[in-house]
């Protein structure tokens, strides 16, 4: 382990144990309990550990989930229970079923969709499709790139499509007698923009989406019933506009010299069984995403359908099983732990009524969220920033009531935070995409900061005010 992450853990370690064990007065939360310190230490130490990736953040959570379990659950430690009344401990059934929330099988279904369109060259095949009528003028090329790699990213894994995309694109670069000088800096970084802008655009796109939509949506918390289609319809024009721009802004900082560029992608449709099976589920489960509204069908339970479909019939088997980025799913269970602890034990509850939230400005607690969000996911996992922050921001906004309803209420201060995090790219640290794209070596990291620190502040301002004004009669 280097010096970084030793100096990290230790750091970790020490935070949750102060946390721990300094006198329940200094929270200055009324009724805070033993319990309640315990959960504050994990939540410190889980915090610390993200931020610092001192061990990887997909372990911090199982970590997180494992600590919650042997010290505030029914099922803890007996020395831990010990002389603690019942009904402040946490069933272990609760905290153990957040691997398995209806959230966590949406993106289950998500990733196996994505593995059985690469297996059969659907995605290959679509990208090809789609890129053709843009032509071969460089400024079009640069259009398709942005907005198929962002139609691609809304149902598959950023990082997943930013690698697909970046393979098409590698001979359009190694042919430098068509694609020269700073044209070429624009496409690289066509790729990473929209991958990070277009997951905004469906509640399957990104985990922050998720996360916050979890909580939004929970049948035992806010219950707001805010569907698929709902969601999209909001955000893909938002994810168009803000492509609009990114489109106009890289022709502006990286001009083409060459007015043509050609592209090469080779691969026809397949048209063998499992083939069209891919082709017709994954064109069922879109539409039934998209309407489930209408069909009543819940997106996380027709994020199943796929699985069935493609693990009854072969399409996806053991092998494929093991592609499944279980890391990602991990990440978000932790996070979704931290909240069953804060919700569950009263903390979150002990934090609303010790804080004064009537004195606060709504305007500056709904966009001040989303800025230290921005800032935050610039440094750390998106996903575990929103893992964070959310569980957080939700007692908050339980808090303050009806001072947030003329800006949108609690919608706009969760919807926000999953925004926030996705637009946080300026550094090739910052999001798996931006790292892809700065491995081709055609991006510097003096160029990304400039791209991605203006499309993450021009999406702020654009997405917050869109939240404020449409978004609270639609979501």
């Amino acid at each position: 382990m280097s010096i970084r992450k030793t100096t990290g853990l230790v750091v970790a370690i020490v935070a949750a144990l102060i946390a721990l064990f300094l006198p329940s007065e200094f929270y200055h939360i009324d009724g805070l309990t033993v319990i309640h310190q315990r959960v504050i230490a994990i939540f410190v130490l889980g915090a610390f550990l993200w931020v610092s990736e001192a061990i990887p953040i997909w372990a911090t959570s199982v970590m997180v989930i494992v600590l919650m379990l042997l010290s505030i659950s029914n099922s803890a430690f007996a020395p831990f229970r010990y002389g603690i009344p019942a009904e402040e401990l946490i069933s272990y059934k609760h905290i153990m079923s957040t691997f398995a929330d209806p959230t966590i099988m949406l993106f289950l279904g998500g990733f196996v969709l994505a593995i059985a369109a690469q297996k059969c060259q659907l995605d290959n095949n679509l990208a090809r499709v789609l890129l053709k009528p843009f032509g071969t003028k460089s400024q079009m090329v640069l259009l398709g790139f942005l907005l198929i790699t962002a139609v691609f990213s809304m149902f598959m894994s950023n990082t997943a499509t930013a690698a697909m995309m970046i393979t098409i694109l590698a001979p359009i670069i190694k042919a430098t007698q068509t694609c020269r000088g700073k044209g070429k800096i624009a496409l690289a970084m066509s790729i990473p923009i929209a991958a990070n802008v277009g997951g905004i655009g469906t509640p399957v796109g990104t985990p922050p989406n998720a996360i916050a939509l979890k909580y939004l949506n929970d049948p035992e918390g806010l219950n707001l019933g805010i569907g698929f289609g709902q969601w999209s319809a909001l955000m893909i024009p938002f994810v168009i506009v803000l492509l609009l721009f990114t489109w106009l802004l890289l022709r502006r900082l990286f001009p083409f010299e060459e007015k043509n560029i050609i592209i090469h992608i080779d691969g026809k449709f397949r048209k063998d069984w499992h083939a069209v099976v891919t082709y017709v589920t994954f064109g069922v489960t879109v539409l039934l995403w998209m309407l489930d509204k209408v069909t009543g069908i819940n997106a996380n339970a027709v994020a199943l359908i796929p699985v069935a479909v493609f693990c009854a019939t072969g399409i996806i088997n053991r092998d494929d099983l093991k592609e499944i980025p279980w890391s990602v799913l991990w990440l978000v269970a932790g996070g979704f732990a931290l909240g069953v602890g804060l919700e569950d034990t009263g903390l979150a509850k002990q934090m609303i009524d010790s804080i004064p939230f009537g004195d606060w400005n709504p305007v500056v607690t709904i966009i001040g969220a989303g800025v230290i969000c921005l800032l935050m996911s610039t440094f750390i996992s998106n996903s575990a920033t929103a893992a964070l922050l959310i569980p957080i921001l939700a007692a908050i906004g339980k808090g303050m009531g009806e001072t947030l309803t003329p800006f949108g209420g609690i919608v706009v201060l969760l919807s926000g935070i999953a925004l926030s995090a996705s637009l946080a790219m300026s550094l090739p640290i910052s999001t798996p995409p931006n790292a892809i794209a700065y491995s081709t070596g055609i991006v510097n990291q003096k160029d990304m900061a400039k791209v991605g620190i203006t499309v993450g502040v021009v999406g702020l301002a654009l997405g917050y005010a869109l939240l404020m004004t449409v978004g609270k009669y639609i979501l």
